[in-house]
């Protein structure tokens, strides 16, 4: 990946400035210190950091070197970050957590920086000189965040990574005119996609220590964002803010909706109290974009079309068959921005149909080519035989006005293969549902669902929640929510309305 070296300002952080000629030179200074610690090409190393701006320099440093970068979550604990070290066998540590520095020899980005622009590596060529890594070679490892069972790790290449970019700019229609700020993990694809491509664009950007609501529409007025970032939390966050109204949100061309289905009635508030549209779009850890809507005239109830370079088809779920239009099944893809494969390498032969990844999302294409998520075929309900998408009755249960969150999951019944439990976090009086939304009787909710469903999507019980438990892209843990529920009906606890 390469980028401008000049003195534009690449990267804002709290109230501090880096131009590309800066965040060059840091670089050079840890890619200095980490040869002087025996990194060379080839090895990988790990980075376990919080959002900061010396994140970005250790990612450059490292590529700098001819190594890959194997991300790690700043919210794992030491068994999470000890079976990524198993799998990726990273040769050295980069960060400012005592977990990784506790499993491998760690460079702190804690201490100073010299910058060294001119760094000569180990055969007296200058880094700056040295050619461009090979494109076949690993430049990231990533962490699929999967709802069962560990993280695999998922394996770019300078090349796959390069053409995710492309496929982004594109879909967005991002140039160098363009403001954003990056909310979510950089560890996360999503993060890691913006980076990249602000940095390849030479498009201004905000890093944030973490993600503060008040302070992202603050950073909207005052720098001018042009487009924004969201996942599912973000988007309930700004439709449930009690002062919405009160930010100058006008600069934003649109707000982009990743990593979870879109929910119609959570966009539609938003944009009714800021004005600013929404574009869906849909990417996964190993194919990074997918899909995208147009960034005039989107759609809320599909991600949009396949971006160009990726090929897309759906087959059934029983045969394999490939199917055609409007019909429901596996989606499955091909694209040079694809992962070259997994870590452990077992996991990859069991992701893929011949040429084709097998995404385990289940949707349909329209006849005109618009894509429709219904939900994850591992976690799709099988209520009397009939395929029940946890997605579709979550959309439902967000369109009342007295809940604010909610997950569905299913668990087994002997007399109908697996009945419907939905999780909910109800309304309180300060939010944007209104007054009287904690008032609300959850049971009610099993007929409201019941009346704009077919009957056999119609939950057995509704939970009352704190919160809906997700990862870090926004994804419900539905796995976590079942297991409780589970463990409390087993001790004959169950909270069931």
């Amino acid at each position: 990946m390469s980028a401008p070296t000049d003195e534009r300002t690449a990267l804002v952080f709290e109230d501090t400035a880096y131009s590309y000629a800066q965040l060059d030179g840091l670089a050079g200074g840890l890619a200095a210190e980490l040869a002087r610690r025996g990194v060379r090409a080839g090895d990988r190393v790990a980075l376990m950091s919080s959002n900061r701006p010396e994140w970005v320099v250790a990612v450059k440093a490292i590529w700098r070197l001819g190594a890959a970068v194997v991300l790690f979550s700043p919210a794992w604990k030491r068994t999470e970050a000890a079976h990524a070290v198993a799998i990726t066998s990273p040769s050295y540590g980069v960060g400012d957590h005592p977990v990784l520095a506790g499993l491998l020899p760690t460079l702190s980005l804690d201490e100073p920086i010299t910058p060294e622009p001119n760094f000569r590596s180990a055969t007296d060529q200058a880094v700056s000189d040295l050619p461009v890594p090979n494109p076949a070679a690993d430049a990231v490892l990533v962490f699929s965040s999967g709802t069962t069972g560990l993280p695999k790790a998922v394996r770019h290449t300078h090349r796959s990574l390069r053409a995710a970019v492309v496929h982004w700019q594109d879909a967005l229609e991002l140039t160098s005119a363009d403001r954003i700020q990056v909310t979510t993990p950089p560890s996360h694809i999503l993060g890691l996609l913006n980076i990249a491509t602000a940095l390849e664009l030479g498009i201004w950007m905000r890093l944030h220590p973490k993600f503060e609501l008040n302070r992202m529409l603050e950073c909207i007025e005052r720098d001018k964002i042009t487009v924004e970032m969201a996942v599912a939390p973000i988007a309930l966050a700004m439709a449930n803010h009690p002062s919405l109204e009160s930010y100058d949100l006008s600069s934003l061309r649109f707000i982009m909706w990743g990593a979870t289905p879109v929910t119609p009635s959570v966009a539609e508030t938003v944009t009714r109290r800021s004005g600013v549209p929404w574009v869906p779009a849909y990417g996964a850890s190993e194919l990074p974009v997918i899909a995208c809507n147009p960034t005039q005239g989107a759609r809320l109830d599909t991600v949009g079309k396949p971006v160009h370079g990726v090929s897309l088809r759906v087959v059934s779920l029983d045969t394999g068959a490939e199917l055609g239009p409007e019909e429901t099944g596996e989606i499955q893809l091909r694209s040079p921005s694809l992962m070259s494969g997994y870590l452990p390498e077992s996991e990859t032969a069991l992701s893929m149909d011949g040429s084709w990844y097998r995404t385990g999302d289940v949707g349909y294409v329209e006849t005109d080519g618009w894509l429709h998520l219904t939900d994850r075929s591992k976690e799709m309900i099988k209520v009397r035989g009939y395929q029940v998408a946890p997605a579709e009755v979550e959309g439902v249960l967000l369109g009342h006005p007295g809940v604010t969150d909610a997950a569905v999951f299913g668990v087994p019944d002997p007399a109908h293969g697996e009945s419907i439990i939905a999780a909910v976090v109800l309304a309180g009086p300060d939010t944007d549902k209104g007054a009287d939304a904690g008032k609300l009787d959850p049971l009610s909710l099993t007929d409201y669902v019941a009346e704009r469903l077919a009957r056999y999507k119609k939950p057995r019980a509704v939970i009352v929640v704190d919160e809906i438990p997700r990862l870090p892209s926004g994804k419900a843990l539905r796995r976590v929510l079942k297991q409780r529920f589970l463990e409390e009906a087993g001790r004959g606890r169950a909270a069931v309305s």
